[in-house]
C-alpha cells in the first residue's frame, strides 16, 4: 500500500522530505526488529503515535534435537497516515520453511487486503487463507511442515487486533490480571471438525492428542500431507486499548507448556522494560525444563 504523507498541507518540498523520513523509518525499524530464526533479543518503541507503545523480545533455541524453527516479527510501519505496530510469533514444525515464509510475507499480505482499513477482521481472515493456500501450493519449495501463528497489530496505540492459529498464545494484563485473548486450537477440542474432514485424533500413552498421529494442534499453516484435515482459519479479536491494559505477552507453546497465564503476568508486571520482561519469561521457562524452542514478545502500552 502506498505510504502517504502526514503533512500534506505543507509545501511539496516539505512533504517530500517527510515521505523520505517515513520510508527511512520503515526501513530502519524493519532492519532492527525483524530477525532471523536464531536465539535473539531486542526491543523498540513507536515513534509517531500519541499513545506510545514499546516492546521487547527474547528467543531461545530448544533442546529437542532440531534447529531453531521459531521466527518472530516486531516492527513499526507508517501506513495510510497510521502507525502500525506489527508483532508475531511463528512456531514451525517439521522444518522452518513455513515459519520463515510467514515471517517474510504474512503481514504484507494482510496490509495488501483492500478492506484492511475498513474491516480488519475480514482482511486478516482473507490473508490467513490466501497465505495458507500459497504455502500448500508451494510445499515442494517450502517443505512439508507447518507452523502455528499468533499475530498482533497495534493501530496508533489505540486498537489491538489479535489473530492466531494453533497454540501460540496472547495473554493481556488488564488491571493486573491475566486475560487470554487467543484460543488454543487443540485436537481433542476440535475432534468433531477434524473427523468431519476425514481425519482422526490419536492419544498414545504419555503423549498429547495429535491429528493423525502428527501435529499436536488442530489448526496450522502448511502441513501438506494433512491439508484436508487441518484448518488455517484464525480466531480474530479486536481489543480497544484503554488505561486499564498494561501489556500483552505473545509466546510460543515452549513457554505456555510450563507457565500458566497468571504466572506469566505476575512474573513480569513489575518489570517496566519489556525486553527484560521477555527474557525473564524465557529464563523461567528454561528453569522449568521446557525443551521446546521458546519465543516471547512483551508489548507495553505506556507513557
Amino acid at each position: 500500500m502506498e505510504k502517504q504523507s502526514f503533512c500534506s498541507g505543507r509545501s511539496s518540498s516539505v512533504a517530500h522530505s517527510t515521505k523520505k523520513k517515513i520510508r527511512a523509518f520503515n526501513i530502519i525499524m524493519s532492519a532492527a526488529c525483524l530477525t532471523s530464526s536464531s536465539t535473539d533479543t531486542g526491543k523498540g518503541r513507536s515513534k509517531f503515535s500519541s499513545n506510545k507503545v514499546k516492546h521487547g523480545f527474547h528467543l531461545v533455541e530448544g533442546k529437542s534435537g532440531h534447529d531453531m524453527e521459531d521466527y518472530h516479527v516486531a516492527e513499526y510501519r507508517y501506513e495510510n497516515n497510521h502507525e502500525l505496530g506489527l508483532f508475531a510469533i511463528f512456531d514451525g514444525h517439521l522444518g522452518d520453511g513455513v515459519s520463515s515464509y510467514l515471517r517474510d510475507n504474512l503481514f504484507n499480505n494482510i496490509l495488501r487486503e483492500p478492506i484492511f482499513w475498513t474491516d480488519p477482521n475480514t482482511a486478516i481472515k482473507h490473508a490467513y487463507r490466501s497465505t495458507n493456500k500459497f504455502i500448500l501450493e508451494n510445499s515442494k519449495q517450502l517443505g512439508p511442515g507447518g507452523s502455528t501463528a499468533v499475530t498482533a497489530i497495534v493501530i496508533d496505540g489505540k486498537d489491538l487486533w489479535i489473530a492466531n492459529v494453533g497454540d501460540s498464545r496472547a495473554v493481556l494484563c488488564e488491571r493486573g490480571t491475566a486475560n487470554q485473548i487467543t484460543v488454543d486450537h487443540e485436537p481433542d477440542v476440535e475432534r468433531r471438525e477434524i473427523e468431519q474432514r476425514g481425519g482422526f485424533v490419536t492419544l498414545f500413552p504419555g503423549d498429547v492428542p495429535r491429528v493423525n498421529g502428527q501435529p499436536a494442534v488442530a489448526r496450522a499453516f502448511g502441513d501438506q500431507s494433512l491439508k484436508a484435515h487441518l484448518s488455517s482459519e484464525p480466531d480474530v479479536r479486536h481489543v480497544p486499548l484503554d488505561s486499564s491494559m498494561e501489556f500483552v505477552i505473545l509466546a510460543s507453546d515452549g513457554l505456555w507448556k510450563v507457565i500458566k497465564n497468571h504466572e506469566a503476568v505476575n512474573l513480569v508486571k513489575s518489570i517496566r522494560d519489556p525486553q527484560a520482561a521477555a527474557k525473564r519469561l524465557t529464563t523461567e521457562a528454561l528453569a522449568r525444563r521446557s525443551t521446546d524452542d521458546i519465543s516471547c514478545i512483551v508489548i507495553r502500552f505506556c507513557c
